[in-house]
């Protein structure tokens, strides 16, 4: 049988993992497949680099990872920044500002360390659970350089609520729900599709050739820019609309199925 794709972007949480976060023996013993047959493997998220290192050692893969959202491009061997999208810390003080007034949690993150002000049980177990130990800076801390991304969690009112309120801010850089319960700032320039083709084009990768699947709406530049963009069947309306085809959800082994339905024959 032979391979469609020469690429397969994956985005990791709502996707690769099932909502508790864990990789099924179907849907590995899939991406396996798929990179033993040839396909380069990409992981695409959210995450930090940190978060992404235990996916890819529990799918036996290495490599360029995409993370913060294609805020930074990370070599997973090295360790080092292949490229990144900075933040200015004066960017991000009427955010950090909004926050400690209305009392929204919230991090800060270069390309391999993220901080916080404080923690509480409730956010550490988060943190836990994305294999993340962030460090605390204090409160009324100043913001360091090399900034990446800026990341708000709460519950889904919550986080309604500020995002309605944050697109109306005539803010330099850009906010995309990356969850129910969380809200990204970062770069205006960076996405998932952005550090995809940039990858493509230093490989010699036509998007034709390129399969992603996502579930949520920081997945959507990547979903257009593969050659064929698949949304999970737990996607929201909005991320659905934009994918050339709709899978099943991530509790029904969905990147499992697509990839043996679309990415060999």
């Amino acid at each position: 049988m032979a391979l469609q794709y020469d690429l397969i972007a994956l985005d990791v949480d709502g996707t690769l993992l099932t909502d508790d976060h864990q990789l099924t023996s179907k849907t590995r013993e899939a991406v396996r497949e798929a990179a033993d047959r040839g396909a380069s493997i990409v992981l695409c998220t959210g995450r930090a680099p940190f978060s992404v290192f235990p996916v890819l050692e529990e799918l036996e893969l290495t490599g360029t990872i995409i993370t913060h959202n294609g805020g930074a491009t990370i070599d997973s061997d090295t360790r080092k920044i292949i490229h990144q999208y900075e933040i200015a810390p004066q960017q991000l003080e009427p955010f950090v500002d909004y926050c400690r007034k209305n009392q929204v949690h919230y991090d800060v993150n270069t390309a391999f360390e993220m901080m916080v002000e404080s923690l509480t049980p409730e956010v550490s177990d988060m943190y836990s659970k994305f294999h993340a130990s962030p460090s605390v800076l204090g409160q009324g801390a100043s913001l360091p350089q090399g900034l990446v991304k800026f990341t708000v969690f709460g519950s889904k009112e919550v986080m309604d609520r500020v995002q309605e309120e944050w697109e109306k801010w005539p803010s330099s850089l850009q906010t995309i729900r990356s969850g129910d319960f969380f809200i990204d700032v970062h770069h205006p320039e960076a996405s998932k599709g952005r550090a995809l083709r940039q990858f493509a084009l230093s490989h010699g990768i036509d998007r034709s050739r390129i399969l992603a699947i996502g579930n949520y709406y920081n997945d959507i530049s990547m979903l257009e820019f593969a050659g064929c963009g698949i949304a999970m069947g737990n996607s929201p309306d909005g991320v659905k609309e934009a994918a050339d085809v709709v899978g099943r959800s991530n509790a029904e082994d969905g990147v499992a199925y697509a990839l043996r339905e679309f990415a060999w024959s």
